[in-house]
């Protein structure tokens, strides 16, 4: 088994990097979710973008430049990003540009009328997402899933579900939520241990221009970044505002 890197490592591209190459040097290929088999050294590398489509951007080119191939889960309903925005449609043309996949982050939250209801609009936004980035959308990820909503293991006609029991409990998962490692360090895990398969799920914001930042100032950065482009955008759309100077 190869050696862990240490619980303590800041996240940044170079970590994220060397993360993947000790996979590799231990035997485990990176495959898409369509190809994982369960008992195999097998990596899926998936990315849910929560906030930041130009951290995502980055991180995608970073992966090519590294052979790596994953995919990027892209919220289709949030206040941070539009994917029908000029920059946003950029971003998701150069993580489609690195040969990566794109995937929809659907938040179910958003949808309380029960299972029936759920796939349906599961299905209308992978619809819009398709047409958004112009290419068949055929997985998706719940965004802050609740445990009752994990446990159902809901089946979606023609897209897979990264959180359903084959690709979350027959394989190891691992995640950087919250901006540090909540199951263990990823080369650690049981699953690797074993030799068998293992979804590696990270978010783009952690990874990118982190420089050491706490999770709280590393989401604080952001904001400031966002708003200062929203007033950029105020300012060349409404002649009566003139934005901040700086």
């Amino acid at each position: 088994m190869a050696k862990a890197s240490p619980t303590n490592h800041p996240f940044s591209l170079d970590h994220y990097g060397e993360t993947i190459s000790a996979f590799l040097d231990n035997g485990y290929a990176i495959v898409d979710f369509a190809d994982i088999q369960a008992t195999d050294r097998h990596l899926v590398l998936r990315h849910d973008v929560d906030f930041d489509l130009r951290a995502a951007a980055k991180m995608a080119e970073f992966e090519a430049s590294q052979g790596i191939r994953a995919t990027y889960f892209v919220l289709l309903r949030t206040e941070f990003y539009n994917v029908y925005s000029k920059s946003a449609e950029d971003a998701l043309g150069r993580i489609a540009a690195s040969g990566h996949n794109i995937g929809l982050h659907f938040d179910a939250a958003l949808y309380p009328g029960g299972e029936a209801e759920l796939i349906r609009a599961a299905q209308d936004e992978c619809q819009i997402l398709s047409q958004a980035v112009r290419r068949d959308i055929g997985v998706l990820s719940f965004h802050r899933p609740h445990r009752d909503l994990l446990a159902s293991d809901i089946e979606f006609s023609g897209v897979l579900n990264a959180y359903s029991r084959r690709f979350f409990e027959d394989i190891g998962y691992c995640s950087d939520s919250k901006g540090t490692w909540r199951y263990g360090v990823p080369l650690e895990h049981e699953a690797v241990a074993a030799g068998r398969a293992l979804q590696l799920l990270t978010h783009p914001i952690w990874w990118v221009d982190r420089n050491g930042a706490d999770t709280q100032n590393t989401v604080a950065r952001f904001l400031d970044r966002h708003q200062h482009n929203l007033a950029k955008e105020a300012g060349t759309h409404c002649a009566a505002y003139k934005p901040p100077s700086g």
